[in-house]
């Protein structure tokens, strides 16, 4: 059975093609050819969460692309990757703010009782189920490492 967040990508996927809308249509292409990729290499049809995966790490990759243009004095490429990113994070759950990834990490820190460095692999082992899909990663890594050091 194939996942509801596919099929509904698929769904924008047509309606972006009757509309003309082609950046659209290229980013949700992009999209579903990753997913098909993954079902391949499983040899499954992937689940909602799994689907949730392929987006996250598509988001991960144009936000690097969106800053590599950025830094290469690109406006042109840069602009067009930041397109498909807004495109591509409309499927993601509504992202966690600063406040709150340092409230989840803190609550972590308190509840394992550990301090220092040393402890990150707890700490993130612990908060990385509560954030997936939620957060960028490297920002809960900073904070991890911020409240840790602090």
């Amino acid at each position: 059975m194939a996942s509801e967040l596919r099929q509904k990508i698929t769904d924008d996927m047509h309606a972006a093609m009757k509309a003309r809308d082609a950046a659209r249509l290229s980013t949700l292409k992009m999209l579903l050819s990753a997913i098909g990729y993954v079902e391949m290499e499983k040899q499954k049809d992937l689940s909602d969460d799994d689907v949730l995966a392929v987006i996250s790490k598509e988001v991960k990759q144009h936000r690097e692309s969106v800053l590599a243009y950025k830094e290469g004095n690109r406006p042109d490429l840069q602009e067009k990757e930041q397109k498909e990113l807004d495109i591509l994070l409309e499927y993601l759950p509504a992202q966690l703010s600063t406040e709150e990834i340092e409230a989840i990490v803190a609550k972590a820190i308190a509840e394992l009782g550990v301090s220092g460095p040393s402890n990150k692999g707890k700490v993130m082992g612990k908060i990385m189920p509560l954030t997936k899909g939620k957060a960028d990663g490297r920002e809960v890594n900073a904070i991890v490492d911020r409240l840790l050091n602090a």
